[in-house]
């Protein structure tokens, strides 16, 4: 299926925009330079919504160092404690942060039936593999040992991301099973839209999307380069959980990937040993769209019932 038309007037808005020399391939820019532009690219994708309620704390992690947190929700009366959805964002461990995925945050919170907490865990070079992990761990733990004092229920948690965030989510919710002492939060699912599952091969659909369809194979080897230490830190499955050994015994999952993406192939075989491994695995595909459609809700109608599609099917697992 071809890029739907929408998409495909943004996508040559955008190398319109490098053919001018106004703008450059994120691989082509320092980390700094990478971030501003994903910020500032990422206030065309969506208007946030304002009718959420929204509040901004901190978390302590592991080192003495505070992680900023947002906690969303609907605005509804609640009685007793809220479900949660922890929501890590995308950004290829170098760029994102809680700003650039507010307006999606916002929308997600919008469904009702849960709160949404997101957290901005440490980004590459200045911190690499495995602090993003360890931090995104230390925001589960802090749910469990004081997510009641903000009406938080700990017992009734779905880890969510996009992208590398869907690759923290995915990795947490393995460490709670095979490593408890580490995670003591139990989740009731993972929902992995376009999850990085295998940092180390290029599959046909790094090759196919390779260029032209927003996120581009060139541009996830830059990501890698500065957030793995050596090329074992990228083999380890918690950089890439397609390459762990047992997968077993997992919370259900919900797989939601894209047609015209480079991580489509280590998405869907994701998905595959998931399921071999007897998990609970719900597989969703957007053929017509790229990496990123979850933040287009401003650019594509078809995004918001992609949104009530995921928190209907977060909902009912809890």
């Amino acid at each position: 299926m071809a890029v739907l038309p929408e998409l495909e007037a943004f996508l040559e808005l955008a190398e319109f925009g490098r053919l001018t020399g106004k703008s450059r391939a994120m691989h082509e820019q320092t980390p700094q330079q990478a971030r501003i532009d994903f910020e500032a690219s990422s206030t065309f994708l969506d208007v946030p919504l304002d009718n959420i309620a929204c509040e901004d704390f901190t978390i302590a992690a592991r080192d003495g160092h505070s992680l900023a947190a947002r906690l969303y929700r609907d605005g509804q009366a609640v009685d007793g404690l809220q479900p949660v959805m922890l929501y890590f964002h995308g950004g290829g461990y170098v760029v994102g942060s809680l700003d650039s995925h507010d307006a999606l945050c916002r929308r997600l919170a919008a469904q009702g039936g849960f709160a949404l907490l997101t957290v901005d865990y440490r980004l590459a070079p200045e911190w690499r593999f495995p602090t993003p992990v360890q931090d995104a761990c230390d925001a589960g733990n802090w749910l469990v040992r004081e997510g009641v004092a903000r009406g938080l229920d700990a017992s009734r948690v779905a880890l969510a991301g996009d992208s590398v965030g869907a690759t923290l989510a995915t990795v947490l919710s393995l460490m709670a099973v095979r490593e408890p002492e580490e995670l003591v939060l139990k989740p009731k699912a993972q929902l992995l839209v376009y999850p990085v599952t295998d940092a180390t091969t290029h599959r046909a659909s790094h090759r196919d999307f390779a260029e032209g369809y927003l996120l581009e194979t060139p541009t996830l080897d830059w990501f890698y380069a500065h957030y793995g230490r050596t090329p074992a830190d990228l083999a380890d499955w918690r950089c890439s959980p397609l390459l762990a050994e047992d997968l077993s015994g997992m919370a259900p999952a919900l797989v939601y990937l894209a047609g015209h993406d480079p991580l489509h192939d280590e998405g869907l075989a994701y998905a595959e040993r998931l399921r071999a491994a007897g998990n609970d695995v719900t597989l969703l595909e957007q053929p017509g769209m790229t990496h990123d459609f979850l933040r287009m809700a401003g650019l594509l109608s078809e995004v918001e019932g992609i949104h009530v599609e995921v928190a209907g099917w977060v909902r009912s697992r809890f």
